[in-house]
């Protein structure tokens, strides 16, 4: 398999999906893009494309953000889904695949900073590659906005602070606005450059304090993100006909 990482921030990077690809011996590359590297320009060499978060939204202009152009991240996404390749998106990334197809993004109901449960939709709960969920899963969050939705669009799972937490656009196109990537030194290094979106902890009913966030055990919600990942591989690989 080869897995190409679309980074738009050195505080948001790959975390557990690139401890996954690495310990299954994949071939990784990237785009780490505040480095100044470039996209690919197509999705003919890759199996799978992860897009990761950062503080951007879709709407973001190359003029707000120099090295983020949301024009380009949206048409590599659509050349790799028109190839047929497997592609994950997270928060931001999630964003990206939905304006992508088609949806508009959206501003959430609630901002969330944290950890709190998500629930699995009928559709969630009878999707395959994420029913090892369970109906109520606690799994990590850092975000204000959500993807938009197509009309093919399924909702899979959602959180009381937000109705759109992992939505299926096809069946090799996922997008999970929650976070079950995050680990101990991804988390510190979000808390470093975004202390300023802890500053309504206790005022606002979906952001914990730095304290609870570092308190959270991550290995539970990562274990069940290697497990979406395999699952994700064998239906690429079955739909591609290895």
């Amino acid at each position: 398999m080869r897995v190409h990482f679309i980074i738009h921030e050195d505080f948001e990077g790959p975390a557990a999906c690139e401890e996954w690809a690495k310990n299954r011996n994949y071939q990784i590359s990237y785009s780490r893009l505040y480095l100044g590297e470039i996209l690919p320009d197509s999705a003919a060499n890759l199996d799978m494309l992860i897009i990761m978060g950062g503080p951007q939204s879709p709407l973001t202009s190359i003029k707000e953000c120099s090295y983020f152009d949301s024009n380009a991240e949206q048409k590599l996404i659509i050349n790799a889904v028109e190839q047929c390749k497997a592609v994950l998106g997270i928060c931001l990334g999630a964003q990206l695949i939905g304006q992508a197809l088609g949806g508009m993004v959206e501003t959430s109901p609630n901002k969330e900073i944290g950890y709190f449960p998500i629930h699995l939709t009928p559709a969630g709960v009878a999707d395959k590659l994420i029913m090892h969920f369970g109906k109520v899963l606690t799994v990590g969050h850092w975000h204000g906005d959500m993807p938009g939705l197509t009309p093919q669009a399924e909702v899979l799972a959602y959180s009381t602070g937000c109705p759109r937490q992992i939505i299926r656009y096809a069946p090799l196109v996922y997008a999970f606005q929650c976070h079950l990537e995050l680990n101990t030194a991804a988390i510190n290094a979000l808390i470093a450059h975004s202390s300023a979106d802890l500053s309504n902890a206790g005022k606002l009913p979906f952001i914990q304090s730095e304290q609870e966030i570092q308190s959270f055990d991550y290995s539970a919600m990562n274990q069940e993100l290697f497990i979406f990942l395999d699952n994700f591989v064998q239906r690429y690989q079955t739909l591609q006909g290895w």
